[in-house]
């Protein structure tokens, strides 16, 4: 499906669902304004509209959150566990976790220090280092480092929490977390 007949596709299952015509919708340490009238989604931080891929994650996500987010269960599963999951986890570890090891597998505690700043994450104690973000509200992520020594090079993981199941589809949840994985 290409990025045209998905957004209109989002768009028009967004008209149904709600008569306001303007909401917000926060991504990491982003508002986005999002006018149905107009089909725009923009940056409230930098004006800037929202590419086509997050615009289609911005409004998959405000469908569900009209329908009523389900809360976080506090229980993390892996990307193997989503549906499809275990069959596409070599496109969800070069996309997202080998990106992850090559900014920060050298760099723990700059990588905790920076995102418990940028993004008001959470450190947690798992691995070398961990942190947890809410990529939107209502949806954590648990990223884990791994520093590595002379007989293993360094590791990432990054985890969901088992509500993601009821808020986006396996494709909607890979494509958050390569999202956040180029933004961190």
């Amino acid at each position: 499906m290409t990025y045209d007949v998905a957004l209109s596709q989002a768009w028009a299952e967004l008209e149904t669902l709600t008569k306001e015509k303007n909401h917000t919708v926060r991504f990491l340490n982003d508002q986005y304004g999002v006018d149905l009238d107009k089909r725009t989604i923009v940056s409230l931080l930098s004006n800037v509209p929202a590419k086509n891929h997050l615009s289609i994650l911005i409004l998959h996500y405000l469908s569900q959150k009209l329908r009523k987010v389900p809360q976080p269960t506090g229980e993390w599963i892996s990307f193997k566990e989503l549906d499809g999951g275990l069959v596409y986890y070599s496109v969800f570890r070069k996309r997202v976790l080998d990106p992850i090891v090559r900014k920060y597998g050298k760099d723990l505690k700059g990588f905790v220090s920076e995102l418990t700043k940028r993004f008001a994450a959470k450190e947690v104690k798992q691995g070398d280092a961990s942190i947890v973000l809410e990529a939107f509200d209502g949806i954590p992520m648990l990223i884990t480092l791994w520093q590595g020594d002379e007989e293993f090079p360094p590791e990432a993981n990054l985890l969901f929490d088992r509500s993601i199941t009821g808020i986006f589809c396996t494709e909607d949840a890979v494509i958050s977390a390569e999202i956040v994985a180029s933004l961190i």
